[in-house]
């Protein structure tokens, strides 16, 4: 399916916050009002779904309620771009449900990362639609000038974006925000490519295998990450049900976002598993990059183009 670009934001756009995974109720009140400044301060206009702060019993709302937010956001004509407020659980409860026909005559932006994984590529495979893995409303309230940059760069610009390394990475651990330098990505495997960016959360892009919403990999880029639920051999089990998805040997490359410190995720192990592939060393492989579940991150297009030249990574928009 043809890739479909949805109009970026200007200066009085309006973003719908809408709560596909677990619900806005579970956001503490501070972290909202936050976050909504610093979006209007970016001269956004903002607005929150009918049954965003519904709940179920498992954190999130029934749902028909949140098909019912992510319909009413796309179709109304005053409405520019739909702003997830979270992660959590249970987006791929709603790839079955949705009007994709509606969704693909009314394209806007959709941005938000973790379990929206599954709601991406669900829009992406059924539509064409091209979505944005990035901030949610807790990074907004963070107000992270690098994080900020890059959602700004991407979602608001027409040019290409070279991604750079941030200076500095937090971390939550224990209770403990930690601030550590960053050294920047990892470099695994050599090489220059250029394909279409696919991934996100890979143990939420793992739940669409099975279904027809699960993308084609063909020649795919991917970018990957989990987040401090996982250890070195869950990850690596769930990288290899990826890597048993028809097309798989034709991916083009790998960028790994950075993992958190629960994780005990190491360089090692990531050389290890790459080395269970051996077309994967045959293309770029990157690790440590700023996205994932740490903080800062930059905002990418799922379904966009991108172009990895050893440790560079250059977002072209369309």
């Amino acid at each position: 399916m043809p890739p479909l670009t949805p109009k970026k934001l200007t200066d009085g756009s309006h973003v719908r916050l809408v709560a596909p995974a677990s619900s806005l109720s579970t956001v503490e009140m501070k972290i909202i009002d936050v976050a909504i400044q610093t979006l209007e301060s970016f001269g956004l206009r903002v607005s929150i779904s009918q049954h965003a702060r519904a709940t179920n019993p498992f954190g999130s709302s029934d749902p028909e309620l949140r098909v019912a937010d992510l319909h009413a956001a796309f179709a109304d004509p005053n409405v520019d771009a739909i702003l997830c407020v979270r992660g959590g659980f249970s987006t791929n409860e709603l790839v079955d449900l949705l009007d994709y026909e509606l969704i693909r005559t009314h394209p806007k932006v959709l941005c938000g990362f973790s379990d929206i994984t599954a709601l991406s590529h669900a829009i992406l495979t059924n539509t064409g639609l091209v979505t944005y893995s990035g901030p949610m409303l807790r990074a907004f309230r963070d107000r992270d000038a690098y994080t900020i940059d890059y959602f700004k760069q991407v979602l608001f610009g027409m040019d290409p974006v070279t991604i750079k390394p941030s200076i500095h990475w937090r971390d939550t651990d224990r209770g403990h925000v930690i601030t550590l330098p960053n050294k920047g990505p990892i470099l695994l495997s050599a090489g220059q490519a250029s394909g279409r960016l696919l991934g996100g959360n890979l143990c939420t892009l793992n739940l669409l295998q099975g279904t027809p919403h699960f993308p084609d990999l063909r020649d795919a880029i991917l970018f990957l990450e989990d987040d401090y639920e996982v250890h070195p051999a869950t990850f690596a089990r769930d990288f290899a049900s990826l890597m048993a998805q028809p097309g798989a040997e034709t991916i083009r490359g790998i960028v790994f976002g950075r993992f958190q410190l629960a994780t005990k995720m190491t360089e090692e192990h990531l050389r290890y598993l790459i080395s269970l592939y051996p077309f994967l060393e045959q293309v770029p492989v990157l690790a440590n990059v700023d996205f994932g579940h740490t903080s800062p991150l930059f905002t990418f297009p799922i379904g966009g183009q991108v172009e990895l030249h050893d440790e560079v990574i250059r977002l072209h928009i369309s």
